[in-house]
């Protein structure tokens, strides 16, 4: 192996949905200025919008994920244009 090619950073990150509260630990270079503690040990924190425990392809159910209100802001804005 190669030394001193692979990042300094890379570490053990949780990743958290937020839209569901659920955490995963994988290793990760992200940055991040925010810690959780999960079983005891004190992992940086990556908050997610959406992850692979509640996006719809995933999960198998039709979930609507809007925290923004993106498509309501959208629905107006564009309203005026519908037939």
């Amino acid at each position: 192996m190669k030394k001193e090619i692979h990042p300094e950073n890379y570490r053990v990150v949780a990743f958290k949905d937020m839209s569901n509260d659920e955490v995963f630990l994988t290793k990760s270079t992200a940055n991040t200025r925010e810690t959780i503690e999960v079983d005891g040990e004190t992992y940086p924190l990556v908050k997610l919008e959406i992850s692979r425990a509640s996006h719809p392809f995933y999960t198998g159910k039709s979930k609507l994920v809007d925290t923004a209100g993106r498509i309501d802001k959208f629905k107006n804005k564009y309203k005026k244009f519908a037939k």
